[in-house]
């Protein structure tokens, strides 16, 4: 007994089964036998895993090079006793690992939802009696009996059943419920196909039957799934990796310059207490302060036009993530489908009718193909529509906009088919009443129902079900005059091989009058003189959206990979038709591969195939995050989509994890990074495109704040080379550097998305966030900046007689107004600023009209000029700044421009 969860349950026979659990199939167990499995197997529950505790998890977020620097500044300017500055950066500090913590706590969330998906009531039988308990109180070798609507308690081995279908979508990505048997199976059987095993979570849809419980808590197929999530590391986005590997560059450089600075000085042997501070002062000039706020900002800015566009973001560096996403691992039910099966193709009276619209909605038409009967003539078509309204146990209800099916997808399918014809069910009940039924019996494979035209006319029997029960006991087809005709087999089947080459499931329709007094019908009935109607093609349809997004994706350089729990040929036929491969693209010219041929590959033979194939069908949760790793081994930035529980592991183990809003479980939700409210694909690509503009303003803000640091680092640097006085001092650094970050840079993060940016490919991940175009640039900048920084300050000393106060008030604002100038620059990394709209960013001219104000509040106003020993300028010194500035403008455009043509000339 120790272990039974490790058995293959479903290739054993049923009485090795009962033998095995010590059970019985009619009187389960008994109640020691089940106090004692309780004390050996624990509660049905899932093993919540224990995390650290909060404390840490929030100290872990101060555990980030960017963060130390931080840190570091904030000490600094304490010990110069400049507490509001020291203040302000610390509430940075804070403020980013609260927001880290928020997001990582979420997170964790997914683990308790999917415990949550385990508690439910079941139906037992011990001791011959049954019994109603809480879920969590079965153990292995109870007998469960299910009943439509229930949720599966345990993985069962089923023993009995009648009709029982069950929707496994949620843990398989079956689109279809699976009609469920009790044959024995082969060993090697993948968890798609054990048609004779019910697992815990899946729901009931139709039928009954009972099981023998075989696994519990975690143990179960759903256990397992948690146990994936759980161990499954969640990884650094590309920007926090890039963020990462840049603010550890950033740190070794800050403090190397400080060192060389106070070794310098002590060489020239300059007064300790000046070098110290001189250092300092490099420290604080070279700390980008705004950048932690600035990423936070613009991802958050990010995150508000992603839920304009029905896109919501659970992790603020997600939204970066999806703008460098390489491959887009989608699931196929409900993501890139509709989930919601749809008759396409109907085949009556030897003729070929195609059916417009989609989903459950009665939008759409019945149109003949090329030389068929209108739809009005051909009286067989009318026939099948009967048959298959009326042939039928489930029902469509309204759902605000959305309409759903009670009972089977398939049966809801056959509904809106006729509703598109004009046919009312409620009506054709009225006039055809039901009499009698002979329900599906997945032995028998066919459903059969008996009805009543009237007052001495035959009574009419119907019946729907596979090519094979139906087509061998129709003796003749009705043709289109609604006349019996010769049936042509070879016809027939070349009918249903053109449909099953389309991913459809084929259904048959048969009819057969009876006598007026008949009023039961037996198999006997429906075995021989069958009238063959015709047939009916479904399958759940590719949003139409989503194929228009996948051509937009891979016009952008980004793949589509399917994966899914569906049939080889389903999912093959979808890929045709979303333009995912081409049209010979199939299971068998091995463009399609399954959960068995991935089983059969080691991780090195996976990661060249998970490269080279666009669809992977009848996948287990082992095998998605297998494949998402494998990618990930190929340095590719991967997105994942999924709905269901089966989902989880592979979403919270790729760059981003994308989760349907309306379809998905909570599971998938709590372990997605972002959730789509319309479950639609097309949505994915929308964020991808906004992805990509948050981004660019990312790197256009860190390409314009970098020149004020490093310039200011060398403005002091150069100073202590050469002996001189302090250009700036450390309290207007910090002035420069956090007014000009909010004021000016920050704007930066509302910059419209540039034209073309679904077309160029995706950001390599290995590039780092500064390209070396970009450092050239920034290099240029920071010594523009330092040349007039440094050139003004020496020259007011030389003209007024060494005025500190107004030639460092010069050199402040040669660094504020040369920045705002370079802000323009900076508002395309390529383009000219004039092509982008004078006034599409109106909050970059409202920072730049403030910005202006706060200077001559700096300047001017007699506080200012005693907290940060500034001085009034006049107009010569007006003069130079703002022309030293535009200079700093137009070369920067210079530059853009040549390497514009040095581009054009190398392509």
């Amino acid at each position: 007994m120790q272990k039974i969860h490790e058995k293959l349950w479903h290739s054993l026979s049923l009485t090795d089964v009962v033998s095995e659990l010590e059970s019985h199939e009619s009187k389960g167990l008994s109640d020691q036998l089940a106090k004692d499995r309780a004390a050996q197997f624990g509660l049905n529950e899932l093993t919540r895993a224990k995390g650290q505790g909060v404390v840490i998890r929030f100290l872990l977020q101060l555990k980030q090079p960017l963060v130390i620097i931080l840190l570091a500044a904030s000490l600094i300017t304490l010990f110069l006793a400049e507490y509001v500055d020291a203040g302000v950066i610390f509430a940075v500090v804070i403020v980013n690992a609260i927001i880290g913590f928020i997001q990582e706590d979420k997170a964790m969330k997914a683990i308790e939802a999917l415990s949550g998906a385990m508690t439910s009531e079941a139906t037992i039988i011990r001791n011959g009696e049954k019994k109603r308990i809480q879920a969590v109180q079965i153990v292995p070798g109870d007998l469960v009996l299910l009943q439509s609507g229930d949720k599966v308690p345990a993985d069962l081995r089923l023993i009995q059943t009648r009709e029982l279908q069950i929707d496994e979508s949620a843990l398989t990505g079956e689109s279809v419920p699976v009609q469920k048997e009790k044959a024995v199976l082969n060993s090697d059987m993948p968890i798609g196909d054990r048609r004779n095993m019910a697992y815990s979570s899946t729901l009931v849809t139709f039928g009954s039957g009972r099981g023998i419980v075989v696994a519990t808590g975690d143990s179960t197929e759903i256990g397992r799934i948690n146990k994936l999530i759980a161990a499954t590391d969640v990884l650094e986005t590309p920007l926090t990796r890039k963020i990462h590997d840049f603010s550890g560059i950033l740190l070794y450089a800050i403090l190397a310059m400080a060192a060389f600075t106070f070794v310098i000085g002590l060489v020239r042997g300059q007064d300790l207490v000046d070098i110290f501070m001189a250092s300092v002062a490099l420290a604080v000039g070279a700390i980008p302060e705004g950048l932690p706020a600035a990423i936070t900002i613009t991802l958050a800015i990010g995150v508000s036009r992603m839920a304009k566009r029905n896109a919501i973001i659970r992790k603020l560096p997600a939204v970066e993530t999806l703008g460098s996403t390489m491959i887009i691992c989608s699931d196929k039910t409900g993501t890139l489908t509709q989930n919601q099966m749809t008759v396409q193709d109907i085949v009556a009276g030897g003729h070929r009718y195609a059916i417009s619209g989609v989903g459950y909605h009665a939008e759409g038409e019945i149109t003949p193909g090329e030389n068929s009967f209108d739809t009005t003539a051909n009286m067989s078509l009318h026939a099948l529509l009967k048959a298959g309204l009326l042939c039928n146990d489930s029902t469509l209800k309204r759902d605000g906009e959305r309409w759903r099916v009670e009972g089977d997808p398939t049966e809801g399918a056959l509904i809106v088919s006729a509703m598109k014809a004009g046919y009312d069910l409620s009506v054709l009940e009225k006039e055809m009443p039901r009499l009698d039924t002979i329900p599906f019996e997945s032995a028998r494979q066919y459903m059969a129902t008996l009805h009543d035209q009237g007052e001495g006319k035959p009574r009419l029997l119907f019946v729907k079900g596979s090519i094979e029960s139906i087509c061998l006991d129709c003796a003749t087809m009705m043709g289109p005059d609604g006349e019996p005709d010769v049936p042509t087999q070879g016809a027939v089947a070349d009918w249903v091989e053109l449909m099953a080459d389309k991913g459809l499931r084929v259904l048959a329709f048969a009819q057969k009058e009876m006598p007026p007094d008949t009023t039961r019908i037996t198999h006997a009935d429906v075995e021989e003189g069958l009238l063959f109607i015709g047939l009916k093609g479904m399958i759940d349809p590719p949003r139409p959206e989503a194929i228009e997004a996948v051509a937009t994706c891979q016009r952008a350089g980004i793949r589509v990979k399917m994966i899914t729990g569906d049939h080889a040929v389903t999912a093959g036929a979808i890929a045709r038709q979303i333009g995912l491969c081409g049209d010979t693209c199939s299971y068998h010219t091995r463009e399609v591969l399954t959960g068995l041929d991935i089983g059969e590959l080691d991780d090195g033979q996976l990661t060249e195939t998970a490269d080279d194939t666009a669809v992977f069908a009848r996948v287990s949760p082992e095998q998605k995050l297998r494949l998402v790793e494998a990618l990930q081994k190929k340095n590719y930035v991967v997105a994942m989509t999924g709905d269901g529980v089966n989902d989880a592991p592979a979403l919270r183990k790729a760059d981003i994890g994308v989760a349907m809003g309306l379809a998905g479980t909570e599971v998938a939700k709590e372990s997605a990074d972002m959730i789509l409210t319309d479950d639609n694909f097309a949505t994915i690509k929308a964020a991808v495109e906004e992805g990509r503009g948050v981004f660019d303003n990312l790197i256009k803000f860190i390409t314009w704040t970098l020149p004020t640091n490093g310039g200011e680092g060398l403005v002091i640097l150069t100073a202590i080379m050469l002996g001189t006085k302090l250009p700036i001092l450390p309290l207007q650094i910090l002035w420069i550097n956090m007014t000009t970050a909010l004021l000016l840079g920050l704007m930066l993060a509302f910059e419209p998305k540039e034209s073309g940016i679904m077309v160029r490919p995706p950001r390599d991940p290995s590039m780092p966030i500064l390209t070396a175009p970009l450092i050239r640039r920034i290099v240029m900048v920071s010594l523009l900046l330092v040349i007039g920084s440094f050139g003004f300050f020496e020259l007011e000393i030389a003209l007024t007689d060494g005025n500190e106060a107004l030639a460092r008030t010069v050199a402040v604002n040669m660094f504020v107004f040369g920045e705002m100038f370079y802000l323009f620059n900076c508002r395309s990394m390529t383009h000219p600023v004039w092509t982008l709209g004078l006034f599409s960013n109106p909050l970059l001219w409202a920072g730049v009209g403030i910005m202006t104000l706060m200077q001559m509040l700096y300047t001017y106003l007699p506080v200012f000029n005693t907290i940060f020993q500034s001085a009034p300028m006049g107009q010569r010194q007006w003069g130079l700044v703002l022309l030293s500035s535009l200079i700093i403008f137009v070369v920067v455009e210079l530059e853009k421009k040549i390497s514009r043509k040095s581009i054009q000339i190398k392509q």
